[in-house]
């Protein structure tokens, strides 16, 4: 499988943004992606991938904001208009966003709602860019504790109902791995996922040096289909470029 490093956490030693999109092709990798988009250069990073010719894989919808809560909504949406421009100013075809933390007095099917309303509003704003928003499920056991949208399957569900093709499902290995999720709970739904995230349990460190079988699910991943790019997305133990030893699959 083709790989795309996350130089927020990757490459870190080898100085600021550019310098990591730098690394990153001497290294060998596929494509890069990172968190936040407004605290850099942009004229800078634009420019390290023009010289590099590496794809950015995805950046942060920002601001993050509670789906949720349909208080935040306006909010959330003026970002997405933000968040759009920047994507295709920088070429990234994918937007990552979170649902935001479960809010005390709504019930879970309000939430639920309320998340399903907002991206359907958000995929009005991205309706013919070409950009796509990728919804992030994440585990509230260890890293995102009160986060609402822990389950692969609900999230899904808020793909499906939804249904435009402007919402689309990030699924990251490490996560559903942490809430103990068996890699098959995808296998009727591998279309909807748009872009996949990598690390080992437990740590969140690179793949060998946890417990988690990765390998197997990067092999189940390439053997039904899935033709995306995995995001290394994890906090390397002795240096970036050790942490590149592992094989891929496909």
């Amino acid at each position: 499988m083709r790989r795309s490093a996350c130089i927020e956490l990757l490459f870190r030693e080898a100085g600021d943004t550019p310098d990591r999109i730098r690394a990153a092709k001497a290294h060998g990798l596929d494509a890069v992606e990172f968190w936040q988009w407004s605290n850099k250069d942009l004229d800078a990073v634009a420019a390290a991938l023009r010289e590099t010719g590496l794809p950015l894989a995805a950046i942060l919808c920002e601001p993050i904001a509670n789906l949720t809560n349909p208080a935040t909504h306006g909010f959330f949406l003026e970002g997405v208009k933000a968040s759009l421009r920047a994507a295709q100013r920088l070429g990234a075809p994918v937007l990552i966003a979170q649902a935001g933390n479960v809010v005390a007095g709504l019930s879970r099917a309000d939430q639920h709602a309320a998340l399903v309303a907002c991206l359907q509003r958000a995929a009005d704003i991205l309706a013919g860019s070409g950009v796509v928003i990728a919804l992030e499920p994440l585990n509230d056991r260890v890293d995102h504790p009160g986060y609402f949208l822990t389950s692969t399957t609900e999230g899904l569900d808020v793909v499906d109902e939804v249904g435009r093709p402007e919402i689309r499902l990030l699924y990251d290995i490490y996560h559903a791995a942490v809430m103990d999720e068996p890699i098959d709970r995808v296998a009727s739904r591998l279309d909807r996922i748009v872009h996949t995230h990598l690390a080992d349990v437990p740590g969140r460190h690179e793949p060998g040096t946890g417990s988690l079988d990765w390998q197997a699910r990067l092999d189940w991943l390439a053997a039904h289909g899935y033709g995306g790019l995995v995001g290394l997305e994890y906090r390397p133990v002795a240096g970036t470029a050790a942490s590149l030893a592992f094989p891929s699959a496909g």
